[in-house]
C-alpha cells in the first residue's frame, strides 16, 4: 500500500491550536507527531500520546481513538487548552476522515417568506441533499409571515401548547424534525437560520462541543455588532443580558445534517406566555421575569432592524467561509411539498407524541 504524509489541523473552539503529523504506511499510523500551542504537564505526556496513536489502523474508530490516548496518559496528567478529542479530531482531518470549513464550498440561501411547513420540509431535504453530495454546504435564513409554535421533534403537543389561545390567536401547531423546545414564531418576531452541512465537519466531537463551534461565526457577527454572545451548554445562546436563542441539529442517515438556530429578536411575551404552557421555571430560565409586552434581546442589544442584522450575519458568514449567494431549486422546492403532504403537514406527525 506504500507510504504517505498526513497533516491535520484543529482549532479548539475558546481553546488552541492541535496538529497531527504522521505517515501511514501500509494502512497504520507511523512516525506520530501531534504538536501545537496548548500546554500539557508533565512533559512526557506528549510521548505517550504519539505512541498511544502510533500503529493504529487507519480505520480506527474516533470513540477507540479516544480511549487509547486517555488510557496512555500519566496519572495527574493537565491538558490546558486541548483534550483527547481534540488531538483525535486533528487525526482525522489528516487522514481525511473529518473535514473543517475550509475544506468546503459554501453557499448562502438568503431569507425569503415561506409557509412555516416548508421551512420546516427544506430542513430535511437540503441537510439530505448535502448528505448525498448532490448540494454544497449551505447556510438558508428563514423568514415567514404567519404565527406559529414550532415545537421539537420530542415534545408532547398536549403539554407544550395551549389549543384554546393558539385557536384564538390563529397560531398554527407544526413540529421539526431536530429536537430542542418550543419556538413561538411571529412575523419579524425571531431570526432562524439552517445550516445543512456533511457530518464530516463535526466528525470526532461530541455534540456538547459540535454546537459553539457550528455557530462560531454567529458570534464574531454579534462581537462585530458590538453585542457580547456565548454559548450556555449544551445550546443556548446567550449575551450577559440573558437567553437571546437556542440551537437544535438533527443528523440523518445519509451523512447529512442540520444545525438549526432561533434567536429572540422583538417577542410578544404575553401571547407566547398564552399560547405556550410555559410554567415560571421556564420563564426565568429565558430571562423573561414577567409576562412583560415584548422580549426584545436583539432589537434592544444591537439597535437594528432584524433585516440589517441577519444581513450582518449573512456578511459575517459569507466573509469568513468564501461563501456565495445560493437558491432552493425547483426539485428541492418540490421535494419539500411532497415531505409537507406526506409528513409535515399530517396529523400523525404533528402529534406524534400527543
Amino acid at each position: 500500500m506504500g507510504t504517505s504524509h498526513a497533516h491535520g489541523e484543529y482549532k479548539v473552539p475558546g481553546g488552541k491550536l492541535v496538529v497531527a503529523d504522521f505517515d501511514v504506511l501500509d494502512g497504520r499510523l507511523e512516525r506520530v507527531s501531534v504538536n501545537g500551542d496548548f500546554f500539557l504537564e508533565p512533559d512526557e505526556a506528549l510521548e505517550q500520546i504519539n505512541a498511544a496513536l502510533t500503529g493504529l489502523p487507519e480505520e480506527t474508530s474516533p470513540q477507540e481513538m479516544g480511549e487509547r490516548i486517555e488510557a496512555a496518559l500519566p496519572p495527574a496528567t493537565v491538558m490546558f487548552g486541548f483534550d483527547a478529542r481534540a488531538v483525535v479530531i486533528a487525526v482525522r482531518r489528516a487522514l481525511a476522515r473529518a473535514t473543517s470549513w475550509t475544506d468546503h464550498e459554501w453557499e448562502v440561501i438568503p431569507a425569503q417568506v415561506r409557509p412555516t411547513l416548508e421551512n420546516l420540509a427544506l430542513d430535511e431535504v437540503l441537510a439530505r441533499e448535502v448528505g448525498a453530495g448532490r448540494r454544497r454546504p449551505t447556510l438558508r435564513f428563514w423568514d415567514w409571515d404567519e404565527p406559529a409554535v414550532v415545537i421539537g421533534s420530542f415534545q408532547s403537543v398536549v403539554n407544550e401548547v395551549d389549543p384554546e389561545a393558539a385557536a384564538r390567536h390563529g397560531v398554527q401547531v407544526v413540529r421539526r424534525v431536530s429536537g430542542g423546545g418550543a419556538m413561538f414564531m411571529e412575523a419579524g418576531n425571531c431570526i432562524t437560520y439552517s445550516l445543512y452541512i456533511p457530518q464530516t465537519l463535526v466528525d470526532g466531537m461530541s455534540f456538547k462541543d459540535s454546537y459553539p463551534f457550528l455557530d462560531a461565526w454567529v458570534m464574531q457577527g454579534f462581537k462585530d455588532m458590538g453585542v457580547e454572545a456565548f454559548y450556555v451548554p449544551l445550546n443556548d445562546i446567550a449575551t450577559p443580558q440573558g437567553k437571546i436563542g437556542g440551537a437544535a441539529q438533527k443528523r440523518f442517515s445519509n451523512g447529512g445534517m442540520v444545525h438549526h438556530v432561533t434567536m429572540s429578536y422583538d417577542i410578544d411575551a404575553e401571547k407566547m406566555s398564552e399560547v405556550l404552557r410555559v410554567g415560571k421555571e421556564k420563564l426565568s430560565d429565558k430571562g423573561i421575569r414577567s409576562a412583560k409586552k415584548r422580549v426584545d434581546p436583539l432589537r434592544r442589544q444591537t439597535g437594528m432592524a432584524r433585516e440589517d442584522v441577519i444581513a450582518a450575519l449573512s456578511r459575517t458568514f459569507t466573509d469568513r467561509y468564501a461563501a456565495r449567494i445560493g437558491k432552493v431549486s425547483d426539485s428541492e422546492l418540490a421535494a419539500a411539498r411532497e415531505l409537507i403532504e406526506h409528513k409535515f403537514g399530517t396529523e400523525e406527525w404533528i402529534h406524534r407524541v400527543p
